[in-house]
């Protein structure tokens, strides 16, 4: 997958080394948005901290272990998926961020609607799952509306700078779409 056109607005499309700038711009103009959920933003301080972090996304398409992918919303990027596979399982687990100013448009339940069904019948995976964290409802609600099942709670599942939080454990099986 290196470009996927969603609708007339919204495109995915591989995350690569050229876009370092563009996506470090995306991380730091919602820098206080994102932090407050995932720990890696902090380690982000300017462009350059991208390109070993996009390698290793590149590595992980090389070694079918998964993909990295911009989210554009009439052109601009707006947010990011990542996607990890367990093939012995025929597993997906999908995380995703998106823009302050981009929220309440449908973008990420949109975007992932698509990819789901790439998922699911062009990988052949038999189970997607999204984890969010307890206490983050607008992420909770995107897998709520895709038809996810909650299937509980990973207590204290993630380290979040100087507490844990509890996850929500969401899934989706091929069978039900």
């Amino acid at each position: 997958m290196f470009s996927f056109q969603v609708n007339d607005s919204i495109s995915l499309e591989l995350l690569q080394q050229h876009q370092a700038d563009e996506i470090f711009e995306l991380i730091d103009a919602n820098r206080s948005h994102l932090r407050e959920w995932l720990l890696w933003v902090d380690k982000r301080k300017a462009a350059e901290d991208m390109v070993p972090v996009i390698k290793y996304w590149l590595e992980n398409l090389a070694n079918n272990q998964g993909f990295d992918v911009a989210i554009r919303y009439d052109s601009s990027l707006v947010g990011m998926i990542g996607v990890q596979f367990d093939w012995g399982n025929r597993t997906a687990s999908i995380g995703y961020l998106l823009s302050k100013d981009c929220e309440g448009k449908g973008i990420i339940t949109t975007s992932l609607k698509s990819l789901i069904h790439e998922l699911f019948f062009r990988y052949s995976m038999n189970r997607i799952e999204i984890q969010c964290a307890a206490n983050n409802v607008k992420s909770q609600r995107v897998p709520e509306r895709l038809g996810f099942e909650m299937e509980g709670t990973k207590r204290a599942g993630q380290f979040l700078y100087d507490h844990y939080e509890d996850l929500i454990v969401y899934s989706l099986l091929k069978s039900e779409v």
